[in-house]
Protein backbone atom coordinates (compact mmCIF):
# COMPACT_ATOMS: atom_id res chain seq x y z
CA UNK A 1 0.00 0.00 0.00
CA UNK A 2 0.74 3.74 -0.40
CA UNK A 3 0.11 6.94 1.49
CA UNK A 4 -0.47 10.60 -0.44
CA UNK A 5 -1.29 13.17 2.40
CA UNK A 6 -3.29 16.02 1.01
CA UNK A 7 -1.39 19.47 0.01
CA UNK A 8 -3.04 21.44 2.77
CA UNK A 9 -2.91 19.27 5.99
CA UNK A 10 -4.64 21.99 7.71
CA UNK A 11 -7.64 21.62 6.18
CA UNK A 12 -8.19 18.27 4.77
CA UNK A 13 -10.98 16.94 3.55
CA UNK A 14 -10.75 13.20 4.39
CA UNK A 15 -9.22 10.00 2.97
CA UNK A 16 -9.36 8.10 0.16
CA UNK A 17 -8.88 4.15 -0.08
CA UNK A 18 -8.14 3.61 -3.89
CA UNK A 19 -8.71 -0.09 -5.56
CA UNK A 20 -6.85 -0.53 -8.63
CA UNK A 21 -7.76 -2.50 -11.31
CA UNK A 22 -6.91 -6.10 -12.75
CA UNK A 23 -2.90 -5.82 -14.40
CA UNK A 24 -2.39 -2.44 -12.22
CA UNK A 25 -0.22 -1.24 -9.72
CA UNK A 26 0.33 1.86 -7.45
CA UNK A 27 2.58 3.47 -9.18
CA UNK A 28 0.03 3.85 -11.54
CA UNK A 29 -2.11 5.87 -9.43
CA UNK A 30 0.23 8.85 -8.45
CA UNK A 31 -0.95 11.49 -11.03
CA UNK A 32 -4.44 10.52 -9.64
CA UNK A 33 -3.70 10.70 -6.10
CA UNK A 34 -1.81 14.09 -6.34
CA UNK A 35 -4.94 14.98 -8.03
CA UNK A 36 -7.00 14.46 -4.78
CA UNK A 37 -3.93 15.87 -2.97
CA UNK A 38 -4.44 19.40 -4.77
CA UNK A 39 -8.35 18.63 -3.99
CA UNK A 40 -7.85 18.08 0.08
CA UNK A 41 -7.85 14.39 0.08
CA UNK A 42 -5.43 12.22 1.38
CA UNK A 43 -5.33 8.92 -0.62
CA UNK A 44 -4.44 5.60 -0.13
CA UNK A 45 -3.49 3.03 -2.93
CA UNK A 46 -3.84 -0.46 -2.60
CA UNK A 47 -1.42 -3.53 -4.80
CA UNK A 48 -3.93 -6.64 -4.63
CA UNK A 49 -1.99 -9.99 -4.47
CA UNK A 50 -0.46 -11.44 -7.21
CA UNK A 51 -0.21 -7.43 -9.02
CA UNK A 52 2.53 -4.56 -9.04
CA UNK A 53 5.31 -5.18 -5.87
CA UNK A 54 3.04 -8.48 -4.28
CA UNK A 55 4.21 -12.10 -4.19
CA UNK A 56 3.71 -13.43 -8.03
CA UNK A 57 2.94 -17.38 -8.79
CA UNK A 58 6.54 -18.66 -8.87
CA UNK A 59 6.03 -20.36 -11.91
CA UNK A 60 5.01 -17.57 -14.20
CA UNK A 61 5.08 -14.43 -12.20
CA UNK A 62 3.12 -12.97 -15.28
CA UNK A 63 0.24 -15.14 -15.41
CA UNK A 64 -2.86 -12.98 -13.35
CA UNK A 65 -3.92 -15.87 -10.40
CA UNK A 66 -6.66 -15.54 -7.39
CA UNK A 67 -8.09 -18.75 -6.03
CA UNK A 68 -10.47 -16.61 -4.92
CA UNK A 69 -12.43 -13.49 -5.36
CA UNK A 70 -12.97 -13.21 -1.52
CA UNK A 71 -8.91 -13.15 -1.04
CA UNK A 72 -8.97 -9.67 -1.90
CA UNK A 73 -11.07 -8.82 1.37
CA UNK A 74 -8.39 -10.41 3.36
CA UNK A 75 -5.92 -7.99 1.44
CA UNK A 76 -8.65 -4.60 2.57
CA UNK A 77 -8.21 -6.02 6.05
CA UNK A 78 -4.92 -5.97 6.11
CA UNK A 79 -4.43 -2.36 4.34
CA UNK A 80 -7.40 -1.21 7.20
CA UNK A 81 -5.75 -2.30 10.26
CA UNK A 82 -2.50 -0.19 8.88
CA UNK A 83 -4.91 2.90 8.61
CA UNK A 84 -5.66 2.83 12.37
CA UNK A 85 -1.32 3.17 12.38
CA UNK A 86 -1.44 5.88 9.96
CA UNK A 87 -4.36 8.21 11.56
CA UNK A 88 -5.00 9.42 8.18
CA UNK A 89 -7.94 12.23 8.54
CA UNK A 90 -11.85 11.31 8.32
CA UNK A 91 -14.07 10.82 6.91
CA UNK A 92 -12.99 8.24 4.82
CA UNK A 93 -14.20 7.54 1.13
CA UNK A 94 -14.15 4.85 -1.54
CA UNK A 95 -12.72 5.37 -5.84
CA UNK A 96 -12.70 2.29 -7.34
CA UNK A 97 -11.76 1.16 -11.05
CA UNK A 98 -12.44 -1.81 -13.20
CA UNK A 99 -11.83 -5.27 -11.12
CA UNK A 100 -11.51 -3.06 -7.71
CA UNK A 101 -15.01 -2.07 -8.52
CA UNK A 102 -16.28 -5.49 -8.27
CA UNK A 103 -13.87 -5.98 -4.42
CA UNK A 104 -15.57 -2.55 -3.80
CA UNK A 105 -19.11 -3.55 -4.13
CA UNK A 106 -17.88 -6.87 -2.43
CA UNK A 107 -16.83 -4.98 0.44
CA UNK A 108 -19.27 -2.37 0.73
CA UNK A 109 -21.55 -5.04 1.29
CA UNK A 110 -19.59 -6.57 4.04
CA UNK A 111 -19.99 -3.30 5.96
CA UNK A 112 -16.70 -1.06 4.65
CA UNK A 113 -17.73 1.87 6.94
CA UNK A 114 -17.11 4.98 4.31
CA UNK A 115 -18.99 8.04 3.51
CA UNK A 116 -19.66 8.12 -0.34
CA UNK A 117 -18.24 5.95 -3.30
CA UNK A 118 -16.60 6.59 -6.77
CA UNK A 119 -16.95 4.03 -9.49
CA UNK A 120 -14.48 4.02 -12.83
CA UNK A 121 -15.78 1.44 -14.98
CA UNK A 122 -16.39 -1.40 -12.59
CA UNK A 123 -16.18 -4.92 -12.97
CA UNK A 124 -19.56 -6.17 -12.15
CA UNK A 125 -19.55 -7.95 -15.41
CA UNK A 126 -16.83 -9.05 -18.28
CA UNK A 127 -17.62 -7.86 -21.95
CA UNK A 128 -17.02 -11.18 -24.38
CA UNK A 129 -17.00 -11.02 -27.82
CA UNK A 130 -20.70 -11.97 -29.63
CA UNK A 131 -21.04 -15.91 -29.12
CA UNK A 132 -18.41 -16.52 -27.40
CA UNK A 133 -19.63 -15.69 -23.47
CA UNK A 134 -20.69 -19.17 -22.68
CA UNK A 135 -17.71 -20.86 -24.25
CA UNK A 136 -15.30 -18.57 -22.16
CA UNK A 137 -17.46 -19.28 -19.21
CA UNK A 138 -17.18 -23.50 -19.82
CA UNK A 139 -13.09 -23.24 -20.30
CA UNK A 140 -12.83 -21.38 -17.06
CA UNK A 141 -14.88 -23.52 -15.26
CA UNK A 142 -13.54 -27.11 -16.67
CA UNK A 143 -9.69 -25.55 -16.54
CA UNK A 144 -10.09 -24.63 -12.95
CA UNK A 145 -11.28 -27.66 -12.01
CA UNK A 146 -8.91 -30.16 -13.99
CA UNK A 147 -5.49 -28.08 -12.33
CA UNK A 148 -5.10 -25.65 -15.43
CA UNK A 149 -5.99 -22.98 -13.42
CA UNK A 150 -2.51 -21.36 -13.84
CA UNK A 151 -3.01 -21.43 -17.40
CA UNK A 152 -3.61 -18.01 -19.25
CA UNK A 153 -7.25 -17.35 -20.41
CA UNK A 154 -7.73 -18.29 -24.35
CA UNK A 155 -6.30 -15.26 -26.45
CA UNK A 156 -4.10 -13.92 -23.55
CA UNK A 157 -0.38 -14.24 -22.67
CA UNK A 158 2.35 -13.14 -20.88
CA UNK A 159 2.64 -9.84 -22.29
CA UNK A 160 1.32 -6.46 -20.68
CA UNK A 161 -1.41 -4.70 -22.66
CA UNK A 162 0.30 -1.30 -23.07
CA UNK A 163 3.60 -3.39 -24.42
CA UNK A 164 1.08 -6.13 -26.71
CA UNK A 165 -1.13 -3.18 -28.61
CA UNK A 166 -0.26 0.54 -29.91
CA UNK A 167 -2.09 3.26 -29.07
CA UNK A 168 -4.29 3.27 -32.58
CA UNK A 169 -7.20 1.24 -31.48
CA UNK A 170 -6.16 0.54 -27.84
CA UNK A 171 -8.82 -0.16 -25.12
CA UNK A 172 -7.85 1.50 -22.44
CA UNK A 173 -7.82 5.58 -23.57
CA UNK A 174 -8.06 8.20 -26.13
CA UNK A 175 -5.22 10.01 -24.15
CA UNK A 176 -2.24 9.60 -26.25
CA UNK A 177 0.22 11.29 -23.72
CA UNK A 178 -1.04 9.24 -20.77
CA UNK A 179 -0.93 5.35 -22.73
CA UNK A 180 2.97 6.91 -23.70
CA UNK A 181 3.47 7.16 -20.16
CA UNK A 182 1.84 3.91 -18.91
CA UNK A 183 4.03 2.01 -21.96
CA UNK A 184 7.32 4.08 -20.38
CA UNK A 185 6.42 2.73 -16.85
CA UNK A 186 5.90 -0.80 -18.53
CA UNK A 187 9.21 -0.57 -20.36
CA UNK A 188 11.88 1.04 -17.29
CA UNK A 189 9.62 -0.84 -14.15
CA UNK A 190 8.87 -4.32 -16.11
CA UNK A 191 8.11 -5.70 -12.47
CA UNK A 192 5.31 -3.58 -11.92
CA UNK A 193 3.21 -5.32 -14.42
CA UNK A 194 1.07 -8.13 -15.34
CA UNK A 195 0.11 -10.07 -18.43
CA UNK A 196 -3.44 -11.87 -18.86
CA UNK A 197 -5.67 -13.70 -16.77
CA UNK A 198 -5.31 -17.13 -16.04
CA UNK A 199 -8.42 -19.50 -15.94
CA UNK A 200 -8.70 -19.63 -12.58
CA UNK A 201 -8.80 -15.99 -11.89
CA UNK A 202 -11.51 -15.71 -15.18
CA UNK A 203 -13.38 -18.39 -13.02
CA UNK A 204 -13.76 -16.87 -9.64
CA UNK A 205 -14.45 -13.37 -11.48
CA UNK A 206 -17.42 -14.76 -13.49
CA UNK A 207 -18.47 -15.99 -9.92
CA UNK A 208 -18.06 -13.01 -7.88
CA UNK A 209 -19.99 -10.83 -10.40
CA UNK A 210 -23.19 -13.61 -10.63
CA UNK A 211 -23.38 -13.83 -6.91
CA UNK A 212 -23.33 -10.10 -6.79
CA UNK A 213 -25.68 -9.55 -9.24
CA UNK A 214 -28.28 -11.19 -6.99
CA UNK A 215 -27.72 -8.92 -4.35
CA UNK A 216 -29.02 -5.66 -3.70
CA UNK A 217 -27.54 -2.17 -3.85
CA UNK A 218 -25.59 -0.80 -0.54
CA UNK A 219 -27.85 2.02 0.67
CA UNK A 220 -24.95 4.81 0.21
CA UNK A 221 -24.18 8.13 -1.92
CA UNK A 222 -21.78 6.89 -5.07
CA UNK A 223 -21.30 7.70 -8.56
CA UNK A 224 -20.80 5.67 -11.52
CA UNK A 225 -18.27 6.85 -14.81
CA UNK A 226 -19.09 4.49 -18.10
CA UNK A 227 -17.54 5.58 -21.26
CA UNK A 228 -19.57 4.88 -24.29
CA UNK A 229 -16.78 3.30 -26.19
CA UNK A 230 -16.47 0.81 -23.42
CA UNK A 231 -15.08 -2.77 -24.50
CA UNK A 232 -13.63 -4.89 -21.50
CA UNK A 233 -15.97 -4.94 -18.77
CA UNK A 234 -19.88 -5.47 -19.51
CA UNK A 235 -21.72 -2.13 -19.74
CA UNK A 236 -25.20 -4.39 -19.50
CA UNK A 237 -24.44 -5.36 -15.65
CA UNK A 238 -23.35 -1.52 -14.92
CA UNK A 239 -26.54 -0.29 -16.25
CA UNK A 240 -28.50 -2.93 -14.31
CA UNK A 241 -26.94 -2.41 -11.17
CA UNK A 242 -27.40 1.41 -11.33
CA UNK A 243 -31.15 1.39 -12.35
CA UNK A 244 -31.86 -0.75 -8.74
CA UNK A 245 -29.41 1.71 -6.88
CA UNK A 246 -31.79 5.01 -5.86
CA UNK A 247 -29.12 6.39 -4.16
CA UNK A 248 -26.44 6.49 -6.73
CA UNK A 249 -25.93 8.23 -10.11
CA UNK A 250 -24.24 6.56 -13.56
CA UNK A 251 -22.71 9.25 -15.94
CA UNK A 252 -22.15 7.90 -19.54
CA UNK A 253 -19.10 9.47 -21.48
CA UNK A 254 -19.35 9.81 -24.86
CA UNK A 255 -16.38 8.26 -27.17
CA UNK A 256 -14.45 7.41 -24.03
CA UNK A 257 -12.80 4.19 -23.31
CA UNK A 258 -12.32 1.88 -20.00
CA UNK A 259 -9.80 3.85 -17.76
CA UNK A 260 -12.01 7.19 -17.15
CA UNK A 261 -9.02 8.37 -14.52
CA UNK A 262 -6.54 7.51 -17.49
CA UNK A 263 -9.08 9.12 -20.10
CA UNK A 264 -7.86 12.59 -22.11
CA UNK A 265 -7.93 15.51 -19.46
CA UNK A 266 -11.43 16.78 -19.80
CA UNK A 267 -12.84 13.39 -18.93
CA UNK A 268 -10.65 13.03 -16.20
CA UNK A 269 -11.56 16.17 -14.31
CA UNK A 270 -14.83 15.92 -14.97
CA UNK A 271 -14.53 12.68 -12.96
CA UNK A 272 -12.26 14.28 -10.72
CA UNK A 273 -14.41 16.87 -10.15
CA UNK A 274 -17.53 15.14 -9.44
CA UNK A 275 -16.04 12.48 -6.90
CA UNK A 276 -14.84 15.74 -4.76
CA UNK A 277 -18.19 16.96 -5.07
CA UNK A 278 -20.04 14.06 -4.06
CA UNK A 279 -17.52 13.25 -0.90
CA UNK A 280 -18.08 17.52 0.05
CA UNK A 281 -21.92 16.64 0.31
CA UNK A 282 -21.22 14.06 2.48
CA UNK A 283 -18.98 15.04 5.38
Amino acid sequence: MAHWPSQDQAAEKGSILLFPGRTEYIEKYGRIAAAFAARGHATVVIDWRGQGLTERPRLDRMVGYVKEFYSYQKDLAAVLAKLDELGLPKPSYLVSHSMGGCIALRSLLNGLQIKAAAFSAPMWGIQFAPGLGPIARLIAVVGAHLGMGLRYAPGTGPQTYVNATGFAGNMLTRDPETFGWLQSQAVSKPELTLGGPSLQWLNAALCECHALRTLAAPPLPAICFLGESERIVDPAAIHARMAHWSSATLTMVPEAEHEIMMEIPATRNRFLDATTALFATNP
